[in-house]
């Protein structure tokens, strides 16, 4: 495994990482999960994310457990809030009550004293930044979080971020976690320059477009037990089935198999180029996809070869 800076911190995460998002807690079955985090910290991943709202805590609570056999300074492990995790009217959004309150019961659930990072899962405009930032700035000096970071926000929401937090002397947040991939490149005009300013490190979700970027929907098959097969979570991954999408992904699998590497080799390489990504969020339903995607950290792409990948994308 390779390992980078996470922005301008000195905290060192792997290059592929391994999230919860639409499978721990719901599609795969806690054995198989508890596997699949096993072989990843195996191959040195030490990386793992989560998030309050996946699966009402399942997720958390499965990634948590399968993680606490190792020693607890060996992994940086994630969480966030903002999504409703209740009916009440503050059971939703970055006030002050809300964060405190979800970073407490995740704690509670993942059995941890802190967590490596806490994320603003989404920008709250009912909420002023300053108590957002504040509150988080409290509970890291409670050393019940050690990195604040945000999640989707745009370059404008970052930059207010920074100057509320150098305003107030408060932690300023290190790292965005966004989607970024060969078919989703939005950070790349705005985001990305606003965050390499500030010293704010990417997490990219998504990196293979929900697997849109392994090639297994050729000429729009849905093959049975895939993603797009499931309809309690492909509402993310229909609108990317189209003629368009196919094509492209046809021709980047021409290339991978021209380097003799795999297309989602290919795709996690082409994301990992990019200096101001820290780590390549990958979601994995079993031990051999986690295999299969660390080789990437060893594929070097060619100018030549970039140069045709963007010919490609367009």
């Amino acid at each position: 495994m390779k390992y980078r800076r996470l922005g301008r911190t000195g905290l060192k995460v792997s290059e592929i990482s391994l999230g919860s998002w639409l499978t721990y807690g719901k599609t795969v079955e806690d054995n198989i999960a508890e596997r699949t985090i096993h072989k990843a910290y195996e191959l040195g991943i030490n990386f793992f994310d989560s998030a309050n709202v996946y699966e009402r805590g399942e997720g958390e609570r499965v990634m948590a457990q399968a993680l606490k056999e190792y020693p607890r300074e060996s992994y940086v492990i994630t969480t966030k809030a903002f999504w409703p995790m209740g009916e009440g009217p503050n059971d939703r959004g970055l006030s002050r009550k809300h964060v405190t309150e979800q970073l407490h019961a995740s704690l509670k659930r993942m059995n941890l004293d802190y967590v490596d990072i806490f994320y603003c899962h989404r920008y709250d405009p009912e909420t002023p930044v300053e108590e957002t930032l504040r509150t988080i700035d409290d509970l890291i000096r409670q050393g019940k979080i050690l990195y604040a970071g945000v999640s989707e926000w745009s370059a404008a929401q970052i930059e207010e971020a920074m100057r509320v937090a150098d305003k107030f002397l408060l932690d300023r947040i290190v790292v965005n976690q966004p989607v970024y991939n060969m078919l989703n490149r939005y950070i790349e005009k705005e985001v990305i320059p606003v965050s390499e300013k500030y010293g704010v490190g990417q997490v990219v979700f998504s990196p293979l477009a929900q697997g849109v970027l392994t090639g297994k929907y050729k000429g729009g098959q849905v093959p049975q037990g895939s993603r797009a097969s499931n309809e309690s979570i492909n509402n993310f991954i229909t609108g990317m089935l189209n003629e368009d999408v196919f094509t492209k992904v046809g021709q980047l699998e021409q290339i991978a198999s021209e380097l003799e590497i795999t297309l989602p080799e290919l795709a996690l390489a082409w994301i990992l180029r990019q200096p101001n990504v820290a780590s390549a969020l990958i979601g994995a339903s079993k031990p051999e996809q986690v295999e299969q995607n660390v080789k990437a950290i060893d594929v070097s792409l060619s100018a030549e070869v970039q140069a045709k990948i963007e010919e490609i994308l367009g």
